[in-house]
């Protein structure tokens, strides 16, 4: 989707805009956590690398999940080292078709920045490739707190299960049905409709708005639901928010401690199976 308004846009806008823009490789893995060596081997041109872990999250815990949200003077001072200050726009880009640069994406626009991923990610790009890391001139990114009406909390969630809320969890669906390796316990949280971030993609590209609209009221999510996202931990439900909107919905909540802060919590029910 060739925009320059985001959350998406092309290799061949990009290809036009880079003078405007700052770049970051975002590329992450559950296996590997941040692949900050594949970035210094091979990154487009002038792109920073942004650790998942560190720089878009806060420290892990039972409580708060794998993936919680830095502070916002923690997540500042994160983009002030990358060159990224209140007017810059960023485009973030990783090599899983956009799933894990949604996440940085989402903390931007949450808060009112320009942001857009890169349709495709690195595959989607033909032009030149850098190595080694790249040192940022800091710029100066006001805190801002993150706001509630883009985000849930945990007991806010457990106490509106019963009013009519449309729950989407973006894994894919063995995890949604039985959980994986990673996660605390199987299952997911009860009433959720499973809304893979697969689905998301076709050849790697996001699908067109018509088919993202369809998919999402099948599984209820239309104009007029109260929806809350989550994933695992707060990262690839990012993506379904990026095609909800994309989709021409209204922006969800998202979960930001998913799976890994509710099943964590025995307190809390689960329900198993498709």
């Amino acid at each position: 989707m060739a925009t320059n308004g985001g959350p998406v846009i092309s290799a061949a806008w990009l290809a036009e805009h880079f003078a405007d823009v700052v770049v970051v490789d975002c590329r992450w893995s559950l296996d590997d956590g941040p692949r900050r060596e594949a970035y210094e081997e091979a990154h487009l041109p002038t792109a920073v690398f942004a650790n998942l872990d560190v720089d878009l999250s806060a420290p892990p815990s039972a409580v708060e999940g794998r993936h919680p949200l830095p502070a916002p003077e923690a997540f500042a001072a994160a983009m002030g080292r990358l060159g990224i200050g209140d007017d810059t726009r960023v485009v973030a880009y990783d090599d899983a078709g956009g799933v894990v640069a949604a996440r940085l994406w989402w903390m931007l626009d949450a808060l009112g920045r320009s942001a857009a991923v890169l349709d495709g990610g690195l595959a989607a790009w033909d032009g030149p490739i850098e190595s080694g890391p790249v040192n940022a001139e800091p710029a100066t990114f006001t805190p801002v707190p993150w706001p509630a009406d883009r985000v849930i909390s945990k007991s806010d969630l457990a106490a509106s299960l019963d009013v009519g809320l449309v729950v989407l969890d973006a894994r894919a669906p063995d995890r949604f049905a039985h959980g994986g390796l990673v996660d605390p316990r199987p299952g997911h949280v009860p009433t959720a409709r499973n809304a893979p971030v697969g689905f998301n993609l076709a050849d790697g590209h996001f699908r067109r708005a018509d088919d993202l609209a369809d998919h999402y009221a099948s599984v209820g999510a239309t104009a007029e639901a109260d929806v809350v996202v989550y994933c695992g931990s707060g990262v690839s439900a990012c993506a379904d928010l990026i095609g909800l909107r994309l989709a021409g919905l209204p922006d969800a909540r998202l979960f930001v401690g998913s799976w890994s802060a509710w099943g964590a919590d025995h307190n809390l029910p689960n329900e198993v199976g498709a």
